[in-house]
């Protein structure tokens, strides 16, 4: 079954979106993963790819950013996966070393009848007066003003949120904290928050479901999600004042600036980047390794993957709308699993 089928089934993904492929005999090189839902479509097609090449397997659990997190650091995974970049203190309080894989960005997806993709117009500001359940109906003033003639129905507004712990929420309540006090104040970040309005779905796949259903939803999602579902996006305002469609290019604009070099540790969150056609809702997604490593050899075919991807990868990336890596930052992660990880004896797994 294609890897876009597997996407569109529910109970496929229900299942903890497990990519489980046999290895050749007798070889042991099947890596395990934990965490995004965000990046899963492209994991998804890397490692179709991979297994095509080389036989050998990933093993990735899509159950959201803050379980991927718990995994690794329980070492019950090769690696984790997260949105939420960690900060250098808590990398180094836990032995872990991160990097990025592939920029994407959230979108606003909603449910309203006769109303197109990229039609509905929405600021950071009302997002955020949605999500606090302060604009409760879709014909509300303030809509109605961003949307001079459309026909808005009078009816109820439905917040469909993230249920689990998730970097894609960390996304979403980062940029709402950034163009909203009260939403800083009230309810802040991280990858899962006290909502204060709304219905919880469990990943990208439960919240494009429920927005899918309940007539009058809004609910955010990755956008290959929004696409894989044929979801209903909005334009949003963005930094420069100007309403954007997300997509590659924009997702490429609001990456545009980022400065890897300058980051400790890889911490970079890309919301509400400067830019004509900068996405607001943009961010890069990341892989945790411990760099002491007890099991050198699954290291090593981590990286063999991620290496591959780095290489091969681009075109399934770009095909989903993911914003592969420059290749100055792709040398500077190499660089960092020559110098960081290493085996019981201090040499590096990476040469």
């Amino acid at each position: 079954m294609s890897v876009s089928h597997l996407l569109k089934n529910p109970l496929f993904l229900a299942s903890a979106l497990a990519l489980s492929l046999a290895s050749q005999p007798g070889l042991s090189a099947d890596i395990t993963g934990a965490g995004a839902t965000f990046p899963y479509p492209i994991y998804a097609k890397w490692a179709e790819a991979y297994k095509a090449k080389t036989g050998n397997s990933l093993n990735y659990q899509s159950i959201g950013s803050g379980g991927g997190i718990r995994q690794i650091q329980n070492k019950t995974v090769d690696f984790g996966a997260s949105d939420m970049p960690l900060k250098p203190d808590d990398l180094d309080k836990s032995g872990l070393l991160q990097f990025p894989t592939v920029v994407g960005g959230d979108v606003p997806v909603v449910n309203l009848p006769g109303i197109k993709p990229g039609e509905l117009k929405l600021t950071g500001p009302v997002l955020a007066d949605i999500y606090l359940g302060k604009i409760k109906k879709w014909n509300d003033p303030v809509l109605a003003g961003l949307n001079p003639g459309m026909r808005l129905p009078v009816q109820d507004i439905t917040v469909v949120h993230r249920s689990d712990g998730s970097g894609t929420t960390f996304i979403w309540v980062n940029y709402l904290s950034k163009v909203s006090q009260e939403w800083k104040e009230k309810v802040g970040e991280g990858t899962s928050v006290n909502w204060p309005a709304g219905v919880g779905g469990k990943g990208n796949e439960g919240v494009a479901s429920y927005v899918q259903r309940i007539s009058g939803a809004i609910g955010y999602v990755e956008y290959a999600y929004a696409l894989q579902n044929k979801l209903t996006h909005a334009l949003v305002r963005n930094r420069d004042g100007n309403f954007v469609s997300p997509n590659i290019e924009t997702f490429k604009a609001a990456a545009a600036g980022a400065q890897w070099d300058k980051a400790p540790g890889m911490y970079l969150i890309l919301t509400d980047q400067p830019g004509k056609t900068s996405w607001p809702i943009s961010g890069a997604t990341f892989i945790l390794v411990y760099k002491a490593q007890e099991k050198p050899d699954r290291a090593k075919e981590v990286l063999k993957f991620f290496d591959w991807a780095y290489a091969d990868g681009d075109k399934l990336a770009m095909d989903l709308d993911y914003v592969p890596l420059p290749d100055t930052v792709v040398r500077m992660i190499q660089t960092s699993w020559k110098n960081q990880i290493k085996d019981a004896n201090g040499k590096p797994v990476w040469q």
